[in-house]
């Protein structure tokens, strides 16, 4: 497993571009037939991805975690944004479709990850907090969620948010997940951006063409810079950064957070005409 160690706000204001993207942006995720793990240090999460494609996949439990599991102490959520799959919790499994996720209970043993058709393989996106208690195994099927639709097509932000794991669904621990979807003509996202001090977010941006991009937006409201991502490129946002963006054309981003609440409205406006 691969440690990260994340910038802090005073070093931030003196890197390059390539030090920014190294120290903010995960961009090794989603071999096939492999598991990958990254651990930040911000929070001590834990974001991953499962791509079985000719074999089913176990989550592994790397040395660095000490644990006799990979759940012992943690929580783990997880989004399919490939083809139909499942994943066996213990003795249990869950189908999940394309946008379907599962919360994954403190104290499981085994999980492993299945794909339904090798040409068309899962793609499992994992993220995972530390845990003080236990919250069941629940899987989460999008065609069951009703979106919060917000923005508008004249401010090119139309776009519909599915909160996944959260305080009035699904339960977790630390852990707060969902998706957001642009509609075709919007491209921004976030706007008004904002910080929330009391949690780190994380940005995983899919269903990206290869020829397009997203400019994420982050830094102190005062003192912003940029990150041009690509498909299934991963953004750790601290509490002290905003985070927003702008696309060259409409795409799906699937926002994660921990830390010390889990209240979505939570959160620091940085009103657009304060931006620098």
């Amino acid at each position: 497993m691969k440690i990260h160690q994340l910038p802090d706000a005073t070093r931030f204001k003196i890197m390059s571009t390539n030090e920014l993207r190294s120290g903010f942006l995960i961009d090794a995720l989603f071999t096939a037939d492999s598991i990958d793990l990254v651990y930040v240090d911000l929070d001590r999460t834990v974001i991953g991805s499962a791509v079985p494609v000719t074999k089913p996949l176990a989550l592994p439990c790397p040395s660095e975690l000490r644990a006799a599991a990979f759940l012992e102490r943690r929580e783990l959520g997880v989004l399919n944004i490939g083809g139909p799959g499942s994943i066996e919790v213990d003795s249990a499994t869950y189908s999940l479709n394309n946008l379907d996720a599962l919360y994954v209970s403190r104290g499981a043993s085994a999980v492993n990850f299945v794909s339904n058709d090798p040409s068309n393989p899962a793609n499992y996106y994992l993220l995972s907090y530390p845990a003080h208690m236990a919250y069941p195994t629940s899987l989460i099927q999008s065609n069951k969620e009703q979106p919060v639709s917000i923005g508008a097509s004249e401010t090119a932000n139309s776009r519909h948010i599915s909160k996944l794991i959260h305080l009035e669904g699904t339960r977790s621990c630390q852990l707060v997940m969902g998706v957001t979807q642009l509609d075709s003509g919007s491209v921004w996202n976030t706007m008004p951006p904002h910080t929330h001090m009391r949690r780190s977010e994380v940005y995983l941006y899919f269903d990206i063409p290869p020829t397009d991009r997203v400019v994420h937006l982050m830094g102190p409201p005062q003192e912003t810079r940029h990150l041009l991502v690509s498909n299934q490129q991963v953004v750790v946002s601290p509490g002290w950064s905003i985070h927003a963006g702008v696309g060259t054309r409409n795409y799906k981003f699937c926002w994660g957070m921990g830390g010390e609440n889990q209240v979505y409205t939570d959160m620091d406006p940085a009103p657009i005409t304060e931006l620098l």
